[in-house]
């Protein structure tokens, strides 16, 4: 069975790069672990969440972050996948890739912000540094 690490980040790319992977992968065949890395400190908003904590308590952004990627897990066991959930604080991109290597993820999927140019120079690809650095295969969905 493939383990596929998908990596959500409350972005367009990111609901497209899950909906490619629900629609392009087998059920029968994969398993998904859904990721979202929070920032050092962001507080960890997130749209939909509404979490009994407040900003700055501890446990909040993980808390946000649970009940932000449980809706993609309903969602992916609805059709039929596994889905488990992990949350990550530091560097997306880094985050993305030690994950990827520390446990037994055959690939990754994520979504890419299409950025190019100066704003791909000055603010950086995390689809971009996950591809050249992960130890798995990655697709990248636009």
């Amino acid at each position: 069975m493939e383990h596929v690490l998908l990596p959500l980040d409350a972005s367009e790319q990111a609901r497209k790069a899950f909906e490619w992977a629900v629609s392009h992968l087998d059920a029968d065949e994969a398993r998904l672990t859904l990721l979202h890395v929070t920032r050092p400190g962001d507080p960890g908003h997130l749209p939909g969440a509404s979490v009994a904590l407040s900003p700055g308590d501890d446990g909040y952004a993980e808390a946000v972050a649970d009940e932000y990627l449980g809706g993609f897990a309903d969602e992916a066991e609805e059709r039929g996948f596994g889905a488990e959930k992990a949350h990550a604080v530091g560097e997306p991109a880094r985050e993305i890739v030690t994950y990827a290597d520390e446990n037994p993820i055959d690939r990754v999927v994520m979504g890419s912000h299409g950025r190019t140019g100066a704003s791909r120079v000055l603010l950086g690809s995390v689809a971009e540094n996950v591809t050249r650095r992960s130890p798995t295969p990655v697709t990248v969905v636009r």
